[in-house]
């Protein structure tokens, strides 16, 4: 019997767990291998380590892990998982189960990209989704955003101080307010309303966009939007609530609808929040509140006190109910 079994070994898991071990709670940590950044060749805006690769901090935090010995790292995948009631039982991928008193989830979420022939070869490395993440490394270059709608054009304007060559691409989408199309025409961004047939690049650099009617646009860059989908069945089979956007629902502290059931990264967001926040840096420090809430819930189960924790930000007063 663990006293926590974090599923995801992500920034979220390993900081989660690197809290648990340092208070010597017995952990395991499920690392199934599949990451969300696994395409990126470097990882962007962390504080002390800009600039590195994805599989190089993963590297160092299941290094400094091992310095830990209640914390063990299992390279699985949690197939199942269900509450016995006082604790939790996991399915392995192997056919073995584990159990623990508390379970923190951070499985991720896998991305449903727009249906743009040639996007998918060209995620991560000339297309992206977030512009603290990788806009610096394409400053000066020239950069369109498809997509449809205010949140796009808002995004085409928030780059333009990035580069003097912006353009918006609706890909064949709604017509935008005069108003915002006039901002975009004083901030130079052109607007291409005509459906995109393909990015088309060249030795795995993206050289131009491709229309099904009109001139082709070479860009060196691309930002877009992506639909999330949860990367595991797990919040689904232990019942935790969710938003309408498929994050798990939690609280200020990562707690789920589910006593004792944790969610940490990009898979978990607050009401008071309109999306997770799909950064490194972010996912690390919600593993890290996460994991200090699980051991002050473990505390005071022991020791039959409240754990101090209250929470503003969630809807769901029967989070509270411990």
């Amino acid at each position: 019997m663990y006293d926590a079994i974090v599923v995801g070994g992500g920034p979220a898991g390993l900081s989660a767990a690197l809290t648990l071990g340092r208070v010597r709670r017995t952990t395991l940590v499920l690392d199934s291998g599949a990451y969300r950044n696994a395409t990126a060749e470097h990882a962007q805006n962390i504080f002390t380590r800009d600039g590195t690769p994805p599989e190089e901090l993963r590297r160092i935090g299941r290094e400094q892990l091992a310095a830990y010995p209640t914390v063990e790292i299992e390279p699985l995948n949690a197939e199942h998982a269900r509450s016995t009631g006082d604790a939790f039982e996991v399915r392995l991928s192997d056919g073995s189960t584990r159990t623990a008193r508390r379970l923190l989830l951070a499985t991720g979420v896998a991305d449903e990209l727009p249906d743009i022939d040639g996007l998918a070869d060209l995620w991560g490395k000339g297309a992206f989704h977030c512009p603290y993440c990788h806009g610096y490394e394409v400053r000066d270059q020239s950069l369109a955003v498809i997509g449809s709608g205010e949140r796009y054009a808002d995004l085409a304007l928030h780059l333009r101080r990035l580069s003097d060559d912006v353009a918006l691409c609706t890909n064949g989408g709604a017509d935008l307010d005069p108003d915002l199309i006039a901002l975009l025409s004083d901030q130079g961004i052109a607007v291409r309303d005509e459906a995109i047939d393909g990015l088309v690049s060249k030795d795995g650099v993206l050289d131009r966009i491709e229309f099904e009617s009109g001139e082709p646009l070479t860009r060196q860059a691309v930002f877009t939007s992506f639909t999330p989908r949860q990367r595991s069945a797990l919040p689904t089979q232990l019942g935790c609530a969710r938003f309408d956007d498929d994050a798990v629902e939690v609280d200020d502290f990562g707690r789920t609808s589910v006593i004792g059931v944790y969610a940490t990264g990009d898979m978990a967001r607050r009401a008071t929040m309109p999306a997770p926040f799909a950064a490194v840096i972010a996912a690390a420090a919600s593993g890290t509140i996460a994991a200090a809430a699980l051991d002050r819930d473990l505390l005071a189960a022991d020791l039959g006190r409240p754990t101090g924790f209250t929470s503003r930000s969630t809807p769901s007063a029967r989070q509270l109910a411990r």
